[in-house]
C-alpha cells in the first residue's frame, strides 16, 4: 500500500477493510495505536475513534478511490483528550492532498466545496 496512499497514512494509520462498490474502491484506515510523539511526557491511554472522515484520492484501476479515516482518541488519567493534528487534504477541499495539487495544475483553481473552477 505504500505506492499507493499517502506517506502519512502508510505510516501511522493501518488498513482495515476495503470494498469495491459500483464504480468505487472504499480504503477504510484507523490510525495506529502508536503513542503521539508529541504527547511522549504524558501518561496516555487509546479511547476509541473519532468519527471517520472521507477523502478522495487519486482514482485506481478506473474505480474513484474514497479513503474512510478514523482519527485515533486517547485520554490521560484524569479524562483529558487528545488526537493527533493530520494535514490530509488539499486546503478547502476534500480531496487528498496530492491528489487536490495535481487536479489543480491540471485544470486550474479549486473551490472551497472541493470542485475545480
Amino acid at each position: 500500500m505504500r505506492y499507493v496512499l499517502p506517506v502519512e497514512l502508510v505510516e501511522y494509520f493501518d488498513l482495515v477493510e476495503v470494498k469495491e462498490e459500483n464504480q468505487e474502491l472504499h480504503l477504510f484506515l484507523e490510525e495506529s495505536d502508536k503513542k503521539p510523539e508529541e504527547f511522549k511526557d504524558i501518561q496516555l491511554f487509546s479511547n476509541g475513534f473519532y468519527q471517520s472522515s472521507t477523502i478522495a484520492d487519486f482514482p485506481l484501476r478506473d474505480k474513484n478511490v474514497r479513503l474512510h479515516i478514523s482519527r485515533r482518541r486517547w485520554v490521560d488519567s484524569e479524562g483529558k483528550s487528545y488526537s493527533r493534528q493530520w494535514d490530509l487534504t488539499a486546503e478547502g477541499t476534500r480531496y487528498s492532498k496530492e491528489f487536490g495539487e495535481t487536479l489543480k495544475k491540471l485544470f486550474g483553481h479549486l473551490s472551497d466545496t472541493g470542485t475545480i473552477s
